[in-house]
């Protein structure tokens, strides 16, 4: 496999992707998410927005040829290749609150969220400036009648990957989930290698 850098299993990063690079997302061993948020590197005000990208798309499930917008309604990048083609954009970053309601833990690990927290502070962004991410690989379905939800183990296999096209430069978090229903009861790396 090429030369990727590795994102530890429950751990996260962060780091600039310029207009017109690419970023290659690989699911090393399979099976595994990547929640991943975006800032418009100018004005990080401007940040990824589900609500937007799902209203545009009129779809839940987005793929190659998708274009994600900011919350100002600006592209920000465009998803240009896609082994997979299932992800989630509903659901928020796992959390030690998460891991407290839903799975009663006692002790809960920081989470996708403390760990997007920890790598994004250092360029200035808040906890409450984290919104809901993309979840690379993540595999939820929808009841059309209820509308309940449910996360099943991801459809990605090992080498299984994404590529993102950057509209603008960005500021990138990323993560190797660390929610146990999400990963199929496994935590695994996640690599990721920039394109140019």
């Amino acid at each position: 496999m090429e030369q990727l850098t590795i994102i530890p299993p429950r751990s996260g990063t962060a780091f600039v992707l310029r207009k017109g690079q690419r970023l290659k997302v690989v699911d090393i061993e399979g099976k595994q998410v990547s929640d991943f948020v975006c800032y418009n590197l100018a004005d990080k005000a401007e940040y990824l927005s589900s609500g937007r990208t799902i209203d545009y798309a009129e779809t839940i499930f987005l793929t190659k040829g998708h274009p994600f917008y900011s919350n100002r309604s600006n592209i920000m990048f465009e998803l240009v290749e896609d082994t997979v083609g299932r992800h989630d954009f509903l659901l928020t970053p796992c959390s030690a609150d998460t891991f407290r309601i839903i799975y009663g833990h006692t002790h809960p690990h920081r989470g996708c969220f403390g760990n997007l927290c920890e790598a994004l502070k250092e360029y200035g962004i808040s906890p409450d400036a984290i919104p809901i991410c993309f979840n690379i690989f993540m595999h939820v379905t929808v009841d059309g009648e209820t509308g309940r939800i449910d996360v099943l183990p991801p459809k990605s296999k090992a080498g299984d990957y994404v590529v993102l096209e950057a509209k603008t430069d960005l500021l990138i978090g990323m993560t190797a989930c660390s929610a146990e229903m999400s990963n199929n009861y496994a935590f695994k790396p996640i690599g990721y290698q920039i394109l140019t």
